[in-house]
């Protein structure tokens, strides 16, 4: 009983997570909502009895491809500011 509410919860965290890795505006929150859906659907393979694939999950969902997606958000925010700041235009 309380694992089918924990995987319950689990599914709609999922959800909300991969729904809000989509349609936020802030970049930086998207990349976060994403690197936390990674981690949680590694926690429903090993719900499933699947603990190499969560492994694999957690290891390259989350943690390689939210590092690159992270370190290409700062290197497009330095570029954005080093713009601005040729242009003569007050940084955001």
């Amino acid at each position: 009983m309380i694992l089918q509410i924990f995987d319950g919860l689990l599914l709609l965290v999922i959800v909300v997570l991969a729904w809000r890795s989509l349609n936020d505006r802030d970049v930086f929150r998207a990349v976060i909502s994403f690197i936390a859906l990674g981690l949680l659907i590694a926690v429903a393979w090993v719900r499933l009895r699947a603990p190499d694939v969560a492994l694999a999950e957690a290891a390259v969902g989350s943690g390689l491809t939210g590092a690159l997606i992270l370190s290409a958000l700062v290197r497009m925010r330095r570029r954005e500011r080093a713009a601005t700041a040729t242009r003569g235009e007050a940084p955001t």
